[in-house]
């Protein structure tokens, strides 16, 4: 449900392995799809997989696994599209920006199985049913019903998923590097490894980290004990990738800024802590979207 890079990259995975999968994405995408089937190229790979797709939340009836990989602005409105749809053993399994999604879902979906994921990939839509993998993959899923089952269709499909008790703080540690990396990605419209031989820019990510750790401490998340080190090797690991956000404002879209370093400014404010770093980059990210709103 909201096949954009990374609903198409473990979309496709689970047809590659012989699962039954419908993509549900906007027409350019699923016209592409139906004419010549979903172009995977990786690393290993580059493929036409082929396998369904459709532009309506109907496509979820009969799943068994709903990957919910909408952006987290249409989280409660896709939950609702697709609530009648839904088969009642289902299990929808959020692999979304943000740390509060699978809670906000369950609020449109009381009676369904929900599961919070934290998603590693680096992917992007090429074109038209056409989704291009730049590195990892790896999926943490939290304990649910049919969390099991999950996990060992996706490992089985190529996919590297661990089941965690504690997918908040795995969430929260992505959150953090997500508001490290991913404003100064598109504000600057550069990769991660050009970014960060800015500068300044390491000190900036270094600040928005010790803001992010001060919330999530006070929000009584349990974090690992190195997140500054894992934040710095990111640039290293996915030297040429540029963020989500940077991606969306590319295409004239709007971002998920609000769920990200939004996010830590709201949730700041709640603790009476101070994030004027995360203010800064939440509020220039904002100003581009209303330049490209007019």
């Amino acid at each position: 449900m909201g096949a954009g890079a990374v609903g198409c990259y473990y979309g496709g995975m689970l047809a590659r392995a012989g699962h039954k999968v419908t993509l549900i994405a906007r027409p350019q995408h699923v016209q592409a799809v139906t004419q010549n089937g979903l172009r995977m190229e990786t690393h290993n790979f580059d493929e036409q997989v082929m396998l369904a797709a459709s532009t309506q939340a109907s496509g979820v009836a009969g799943a068994d696994l709903v990957l919910f990989c909408v952006k987290s602005t249409d989280t409660e409105s896709a939950g609702a599209q697709m609530r009648q749809h839904l088969s009642p053993g289902a299990l929808v399994l959020c692999l979304q920006n943000g740390v509060d999604n699978a809670e906000r879902l369950r609020t449109v979906l009381p009676d369904q199985a929900v599961a919070a994921a934290v998603v590693w990939v680096a992917t992007e839509m090429a074109g038209p049913g056409h989704v291009k993998h730049h590195g990892r993959g790896d999926l943490v899923i939290e304990p649910a019903a049919a969390s099991a089952n999950a996990a060992i269709a996706l490992i089985a499909a190529g996919v590297p998923t661990e089941i965690s008790d504690n997918v908040r703080g795995a969430l929260w540690t992505k959150l953090i590097i997500n508001c490290a990396y991913n404003a100064v990605s598109a504000i600057a419209q550069r990769p991660y490894g050009e970014n960060v031989q800015g500068e300044g820019i390491r000190a900036v990510m270094r600040d928005v980290v010790d803001e992010c750790l001060a919330v999530a401490r006070a929000s009584g998340v349990h974090l690992p004990p190195d997140v500054h080190a894992t934040v710095d090797k990111l640039a290293d690991a996915m030297p040429r990738q540029y963020s989500s956000t940077a991606q969306d404002l590319a295409r004239g879209k709007p971002s998920e800024i609000d769920f990200l370093n939004g996010y830590v400014v709201q949730a700041g404010h709640g603790w009476g802590i101070a994030t004027p770093v995360n203010r800064v980059l939440w509020s220039l990210v904002k100003l581009l979207e209303s330049k490209q709103a007019h």
